[in-house]
């Protein structure tokens, strides 16, 4: 049998492992994909951005309030997140797993709001086939909140897996890979709202 790999007390947990750091380094590759996804939705959507057909404006609708409390939200769950994996590489599993479950309520919490405001909208009479503006509004950040809401049942299958197994190498850098994820959503969402809900109120 093969030698298993000496843990250093001085690496964090995630990293003790080959498997682990591979996995790492193979997601920030992943995450420059999503990247590129985004920037194609973000560059339709101000090409887009005029095209209301004579329909309803962005700025009729958006409704700042809303806006800022699912922003609060989810930069909030970026901070319990963060939280988690410092608990993490503490190695007290049950704390993280209550900070985990903050990170999940937020945002659910942010799903729910982002629910409610799109249906809002369509009592409104802005849809996915209103106008070109609504088509790239709604796709743009319908594929935000599909990305928040897998994210979301990925963590709660390692919330399962972690308390099933415990802190491992495998197990830590999984949760790692998933905290990654939950930061690059908090970052598109702030490109969301500065250049989708911001700029829309003031043009």
């Amino acid at each position: 049998m093969a030698a298993q790999e000496s843990i250093d007390p001085n690496k964090p947990l995630e990293f003790q492992s080959a498997e682990g750091r591979n996995n790492i380094l193979g997601f920030w590759i992943f995450i420059g994909a999503e990247f590129a996804l985004f920037s194609t939705l973000f560059a339709s959507y101000f090409i887009l951005v005029d095209r209301t057909a004579g329909n309803i404006r962005g700025d009729a609708l958006f409704d700042l309030p809303l806006v800022l409390i699912m922003t609060f939200l989810l930069l909030t769950s970026s901070f319990t997140c963060g939280i988690a994996v410092h608990e993490m590489r503490a190695g007290r599993l049950n704390r993280m797993l209550v900070w985990m479950g903050a990170t999940l309520l937020l945002g659910l919490s942010f799903i729910g709001f982002e629910i409610y405001e799109f249906v809002h909208y369509a009592h409104e009479g802005a849809t996915l086939s209103t106008s070109a503006f609504w088509s790239a509004f709604f796709v743009l950040l319908g594929t935000h909140g599909l990305h928040v809401a897998i994210g979301v049942g990925w963590m709660i299958l390692l919330g399962i897996q972690l308390k099933q197994r415990g802190l491992t190498p495998r197990t830590t850098s999984k949760f790692f890979i998933a905290s990654l994820y939950w930061h690059f959503l908090d970052v598109i969402w702030i490109l969301i709202f500065t250049g989708v809900y911001l700029l829309g109120m003031v043009r």
